[in-house]
């Protein structure tokens, strides 16, 4: 029985199509301990424990003086000075009672200390210096205030940014386990594909796929084999198909998966395999398939340049981040303002190359006039998608969806 469910009225909605995927995604692929300095943009493997507390000792949050708020009246009062500490000193063993010290940021606190005054609040003078009043606590980084030992600091599935590395050097965690690089097979198809630099003959075009789907997938922190570009040849589609599945973890193909004669891949898969997914109700990018290929996953991306990066940064791109190990792997949309009219309704989800302009009124979103599903130029232009459901009209000024590009790159 063929479970694709492809009726030629059976478009799948893309939220439907998305939770299958994910529920098909494989297992991460085999974990690996990286140095810190190599481990930006990948999934952690597991999750990391905090060795020490954070702070690890009580410590002013300012340039300023230490001292006990009891010592002072209301008013402020003048105290004289025990010592200075910098950051990097060892505190004094006590702040003697009715005294103050010099204290630097992120200096630790002397026991007895409960609070820190501003150097730019403090007057000082020979010996001393006067303090305005103050309360227990200001001014200070209590120790474990951000976490305490033992707390979880990370947790596996994580991507590494900038922050999370620094947090995990603060701690003196010099490497970590993270998930290795999900291997990603890419293919174009057609005949009429040519490698820019080439001399094109009569009919052909220039392969921009290759180029623009696997900069995406690096962007992932995924490895790309680049396997160049299969012929209209049945024959050909399976043995290259057959091939590559023994090799890598993930095939994706642009084009020939649409309803032409030329178009063999549907046909090829479920030779070598099964067709679980065919034509969503998106546009651009209605027939987009996904099957296996023996045990391999397979993402079938239409051809047309638009429709294949954006189906797979929308669709595709949840199920690599998932195969990849990683929790979080949906886009956030973010509701805005429309600057524009859309008064008839589609039966697919309509996904709009725009950007975000500021007028009086507020932000609003306006569409590219480019919006073919071969005109990159649109895509180039815009800052993101604009969401428009299926069935939906829209007036201006009426709220819609945001997909930000920079939020699908990473």
């Amino acid at each position: 029985m063929n479970a694709c469910g492809c009726g030629l009225d059976n478009l799948r909605p893309v939220d439907l199509a998305i939770a299958e995927l994910l529920d098909q995604a494989p297992r991460p692929p085999a974990t690996q301990r990286v140095p810190l300095d190599m481990a930006l943009g990948m999934i952690l493997a597991a999750d990391v424990m905090a060795p020490r507390p954070g702070p690890a000792w009580d410590n002013s949050a300012m340039d300023g003086y230490a001292l006990r708020a009891s010592d002072l009246p209301a008013e402020g009062g003048y105290l004289p000075l025990a010592g200075r500490i910098a950051a990097g000193d060892a505190a004094l063993d006590e702040l003697p009672a009715g005294h103050a010290v010099r204290i630097f940021t992120g200096a630790p606190l002397p026991a007895g200390a409960d609070s820190v005054v501003p150097q730019e609040q403090a007057k000082a003078g020979e010996g001393g210096v006067w303090l305005p009043a103050c309360w227990p606590g200001d001014h200070v980084r209590r120790c474990g205030e951000e976490f305490r030992q033992g707390a979880r600091l990370l947790e596996a599935g994580q991507r590494l940014r900038a922050a999370e590395l620094g947090l995990l050097a603060s701690q003196g965690i010099a490497s970590v386990a993270v998930y290795r690089p999900l291997r990603v097979g890419l293919l174009s198809t057609g005949d009429e594909l040519c490698a820019p630099g080439d001399v094109l003959k009569r009919g052909q075009i220039y392969d921009a796929n290759t180029y623009s789907l696997a900069a995406m997938l690096r962007g992932w922190q995924l490895e790309v084999g680049e396997l160049g570009r299969l012929p209209d040849d049945p024959q050909a589609c399976r043995a290259t198909l057959g091939k590559a599945a023994t090799e890598w973890d993930v095939l994706i193909t642009s084009g020939g998966v649409s309803v032409g004669e030329e178009d063999h891949l549907k046909a090829s898969v479920e030779a070598l395999g099964e067709l679980r997914l065919w034509r969503l109700a998106i546009q651009p990018g209605k027939p987009f398939a996904f099957g296996r290929v023996g045990n391999t996953p397979w993402l079938g991306l239409p051809g047309n340049p638009v429709a294949a990066l954006l189906c797979l940064q929308v669709v595709a791109r949840p199920f690599l981040l998932r195969a990849q190990g990683r929790l979080e792997v949906l886009p956030r949309a973010m509701p805005v303002m429309a600057g524009f009219d859309w008064p008839r309704a589609n039966l697919r989800r309509q996904y709009l190359r725009a950007w975000l302009t500021s007028t009086p009124a507020g932000i609003r979103v306006i569409p590219h006039a480019w919006q073919g599903s071969a005109m990159l130029s649109g895509m180039c232009g815009a800052e993101g998608l604009a969401v428009i459901e299926a069935h939906r009209t829209l007036r201006i000024g009426e709220q819609v969806d945001f997909i930000s590009f920079d939020t699908l790159a990473a």
